[in-house]
């Protein structure tokens, strides 16, 4: 996610600092970013020289320093609510009084990751969606103590990058996961039930209800630890069933069956 946004900024004609844990984490975002631009280009949604400039603007570092001239500085380090606050407290240590700190969260809300900045008035979330270069949408969720301010602010960088901005309030799982993680754990328990396939689950769904991919196909997309956190995060905050994640998608995160990032999860990939 943290290279999909760095992407889409530079791509618009903005600088952009990718701050990573070390050394081998800046040379994958660098791979991942270079892939990327590649298949922009060989699409024709790039020309050769407009991805050259993106790449000028990218910096990728080990160090925080980078980002203490920062105007916005996005966390988008996986959904771990303890090393969210870890991460939004040295951003709040070395940033300026006036810089906006965004979490790219999908579910954990914003008040609570806010409570380790000083000024919580300029933290809110701006939570983009995979893959982020292909991706128009930006939820902008709000908390209790944003200045309107900030929300002006980050809506207008969203759709200066070419993103369009819907705003939410700030509880578990916004507008689009809140939505969609119930369609999603029921055809995952259609699946456990024995109900149907997994091919014909996937399958009536993209015939029947015109969706470009299947829940199940859907779910390893996403990425099946990342799925678990967020209804782990709504049943927590709303303890209604349809959120709880079903048994068998505890024992396929246990087993390492991630969906696509591992090679396995309802599919097998290469």
């Amino acid at each position: 996610m943290g290279t999909g946004i760095a992407e889409s900024v530079a791509v618009a004609g903005l600088p952009v600092v990718v701050r990573e844990v070390d050394a081998t984490s800046v040379e994958r975002a660098r791979g991942q970013i270079e892939a990327s631009l590649q298949r922009a280009t060989k699409r024709g949604r790039l020309s050769e020289q407009s991805a050259a400039d993106a790449r000028e603007r990218i910096e990728l570092t080990t160090d925080l320093d980078p980002i203490a001239s920062a105007d916005l500085v996005i966390e988008a380090v996986p959904e771990d609510e303890r090393l969210k606050l870890e991460v939004m407290n040295a951003i709040d240590g070395i940033v300026g009084a006036e810089a906006i700190v965004a979490s790219n969260t999908s579910s954990i809300p914003i008040a609570e990751l806010a409570q380790v900045v000083h000024d919580p008035g300029r933290v809110l979330g701006l939570h983009f969606f995979s893959p982020v270069p292909a991706m128009r949408l930006v939820e902008v969720v709000v908390a209790l103590d944003t200045r309107s301010t900030t929300v002006s602010s980050a809506r207008e960088f969203v759709e200066r990058i070419g993103k369009s901005p819907i705003e939410t309030k700030d509880r578990s799982g916004f507008i689009v996961n809140m939505l969609l993680v119930p369609y999603l754990m029921a055809a995952v328990r259609m699946y456990e039930d024995g109900f149907a396939s997994r091919e014909d689950i996937d399958t009536g769904m993209k015939l029947g209800c015109g969706h470009p991919m299947g829940p199940l196909t859907l779910c390893d997309f996403i990425g099946l630890d990342v799925l678990y956190a967020v209804c782990d995060s709504l049943y927590e905050e709303f303890k209604r069933d349809e959120y709880a994640p079903p048994p068998l998608m505890k024992r396929m995160v246990a087993a390492g069956r991630l969906g696509r990032k591992s090679g396995r999860g309802f599919y097998e990939y290469r």
